[in-house]
């Protein structure tokens, strides 16, 4: 398992950031690499398709995720499991959003990554770089979205 975190200033309220981060047709739309989200139960389960590249070589996920838990606006935690062909990924993340000044969000996220099967010594090398890459273009694309 592979521990990252961040913090990011969102300037637009906690509760335009929370509806926007909670929901998975959103969030599907700035995360890198999404082919296709469908939301099964609610808004809390869902299943994805997700292609990441590791340097020269392309994984094709598919998987689910669920928000366990969801506490409007301050604090969401989602589980998620995917395939890909000889490997699988867990990660569990969590988002802990705070009043900013000016009316301005923060953002703290953790996530926690376990891959397994042949893509495991691949990623474990370059996990740190990809994840830093994909949350950056992540959080440029939410704010761009978001920020009024």
């Amino acid at each position: 398992m592979q521990h990252f975190e961040g913090t990011v200033t969102i300037q637009a309220p906690r509760a335009a950031a929370w509806a926007y981060l909670t929901d998975p047709y959103k969030v599907g739309q700035c995360a890198p690499g999404v082919e296709s989200v469908e939301v099964v139960e609610g808004a809390q389960k869902f299943r994805a398709i997700v292609e990441i590249g590791f340097g020269s070589v392309k994984a094709r996920f598919s998987g689910d995720g669920e928000f366990v838990e969801l506490d409007a606006p301050n604090r969401a935690t989602l589980k998620a499991h995917g395939n890909a062909p000889g490997s699988a990924v867990d990660v569990l993340s969590v988002m802990t959003l705070s009043d900013g000044p000016d009316g301005a969000t923060h953002l703290h996220w953790t996530a926690d990554i376990t891959i397994r099967g042949t893509l495991a010594s691949l990623a474990g090398r370059m996990m740190g770089s990809i994840t830093k890459k994909l949350s950056a273009e992540f959080f440029n694309c939410f704010k761009k979205r978001i920020e009024a």
